[in-house]
């Protein structure tokens, strides 16, 4: 054989070449369209058909099912999508994924783009020197995707010419035409380079490349595009050994849907490959059964039209099949009691721009968290039953723990994406997301204050005047509302609610310094109510710190500064 092994090192070399020209055109697609495809994803709770065309977006812009997944299998562990809705974004990337063999089909093999990508790298290094960032992301995308086809062009050289390894070809005959062995075999070779490759891409460009050089026949490379649609569940799968037993079902479910796939496809396969050449031969292309350059076009539509028809299949049944993981994966007890303070996988995220808006809905949480600790100050200022007190302590105190938890696990998870490639937009947002989980840390550490000093207070039997509860009543009730124009801000992001913030925040100060003046003046004249309104202040000026912090947080999100 003259195949020798510096041919199979280039052979991997030109297989690097591709994915690293994948990878370049795919990172700074995702800078370029960021925002929106953030914008996107609010979209997939909406129902799972929104899902699907979610998953077919973002597959489609960074050219990995395998990231998108992964994606989803993080967003089920931070409880941000449930089960069905991460099962609708799958069913979505499994098509999205399909684009890479067009792209590749129609292009790569009848257009030569090697022959200009050099010129068309010439052509837009410029770009890389303008100040304009969004300018560096084209020319890197275009320099990306010239460096693809390069590797495209290596691959088709650096794979084995059968006329002169006639025994390479005897080797490959042995597991052709036996049927639904043949099947089974290359049903296993696709998946088998799938897992070791990491990329259903990669494996689609090995695949329509043997193809196209008579390497393999048209029906050995269909088996090998149904063995990659079971081989690009396995990252995820592996992502999902440190999530939470949400996750692992959301990466089990994915695997189930394409294994599903696969078993009534081994039922119509010879047929749907009589469908597709038929089509292809009404449409005055060669038979890709007897012609091999034709194979490339034939094996997109097969892989199109069987993610496709799968999806349309199965969309129905999204709820059943979800419930098949929940049956194999128990959650266990330890997880149940556990389960509250588990909020972010950090490490899952393979898509940096995107981890933008888990780390948002993280945030929200957050945020949510702290503001029912604040509510529970409320109650245990208001109870005045013993028993019901401690229990509302120990509630602060334990919700103080897992705040303390979630600020570690936002700020060790938004420097990790940071110290990823990410735009100057995106890095401006992760920056004031860590100012943000600062102030609100702050937040739950003066509830958690709060909280100790009224139950010292009842200790020492300290009992506020009416005057001095309604006081702190309409107090509680403008820092709530601060709260409610916090959230609003997070979640809609208007630059001019920041006026509605600047007022309450105005007001809660004023109130304070009102409120002082008053219970000074109370004390000078009655003695009885020292004590209590030295208490009532330091309540007071609790909430007028947690003012300040609501209203940094409103600052940070809407990337504005008034002084």
């Amino acid at each position: 054989m003259s195949y020798s092994i510096f041919d199979f090192i280039k052979l991997m070399g030109s297989l690097a070449f591709f994915l690293f020209g994948m990878k370049m055109m795919s990172d700074n697609l995702q800078k370029l369209a960021g925002e929106k495809m953030r914008s996107v994803l609010g979209s997939m709770t909406k129902n799972r058909f929104f899902g699907i065309i979610t998953g077919l977006f973002i597959t489609t812009i960074i050219q990995s099912s395998s990231a998108t997944t992964v994606m989803v299998v993080s967003f089920v562990n931070a409880a941000l999508l449930n089960l069905t809705q991460a099962f609708s974004v799958i069913m979505g990337a499994n098509i999205g994924t399909t684009v890479t063999a067009w792209i590749i089909s129609l292009l790569g093999f009848k257009v030569n783009i090697a022959v200009i990508a050099i010129p068309l790298i010439g052509i837009v290094f410029p770009l890389l020197f303008f100040k304009k960032v969004q300018y560096h992301y084209l020319a890197e995308m275009l320099i990306g995707f010239s460096l693809l086809f390069m590797g495209l062009e290596y691959l088709k050289e650096s794979v084995p010419d059968l006329r002169s390894n006639p025994e390479m070809f005897e080797f490959l005959q042995n597991f052709s035409g036996m049927g639904y062995g043949s099947f089974f075999i290359f049903i296993g070779v696709g998946t088998l380079l799938t897992i070791v490759l990491q990329s259903s891409s990669a494996t689609m460009a090995l695949t329509l490349v043997m193809c196209n050089n008579g390497w393999i026949s048209f029906a050995d490379g269909a088996a090998m595009v149904l063995g990659e649609n079971i081989g690009t569940t396995i990252t995820a799968n592996l992502a999902a050994l440190m999530g939470n037993t949400n996750a692992k079902r959301a990466a089990l479910s994915h695997t189930i849907f394409n294994l599903i796939g696969v078993i009534w496809m081994a039922f119509f396969f010879n047929k749907f490959l009589f469908l597709i050449d038929k089509s292809l031969t009404a449409m005055g292309v060669n038979s890709p059964f007897t012609d091999a350059h034709s194979i490339p076009y034939a094996l997109s539509i097969f892989h199109t039209s069987f993610n496709v028809t799968n999806t349309l299949l199965l969309v129905w049944f999204a709820k059943a099949i979800v419930k098949v993981p929940c049956m194999l994966i128990k959650e266990s007890k330890k997880e149940k009691e556990s389960k509250q303070t588990e909020y972010i996988g950090v490490g899952f995220m393979q898509v940096p721009e995107l981890s933008l808006f888990q780390a948002k809905n993280l945030t929200v949480k957050y945020a949510d968290i702290v503001r029912r600790m604040f509510g529970f100050v409320k109650e245990l200022l208001n109870e005045e039953k013993e028993q019901e007190r401690d229990k509302i302590l120990e509630r602060i105190v334990k919700y103080e723990e897992i705040i303390d938890k979630i600020e570690q696990e936002i700020t060790e998870y938004l420097i990790n994406v940071s110290n990823k490639e990410v735009g100057a937009q995106a890095k401006e947002r992760i920056r004031r997301m860590r100012i943000m989980s600062i102030e609100i840390e702050k937040i739950g550490d003066t509830c958690h204050k709060m909280g100790i000093l009224i139950r010292n207070a009842e200790k020492d039997k300290i009992k506020l005047s009416q005057t001095q509860r309604d006081k702190i009543e309409v107090m509680f009730n403008m820092v709530e509302e601060a709260f409610d124009i916090m959230f609003d801000n997070i979640n809609n992001e208007k630059k001019e609610n920041i006026e509605k913030a600047f007022d309450v925040e105005n007001r809660i100060n004023k109130y304070r310094d009102s409120i002082r003046d008053a219970l000074y003046e109370e004390m000078e004249h009655d003695n009885t109510h020292f004590k209590s309104g030295f208490f009532a202040n330091k309540i007071c000026t609790s909430c007028e710190k947690i003012g300040d912090n609501i209203f940094n947080i409103n600052e940070d999100m809407l990337g504005v500064n008034v002084e």
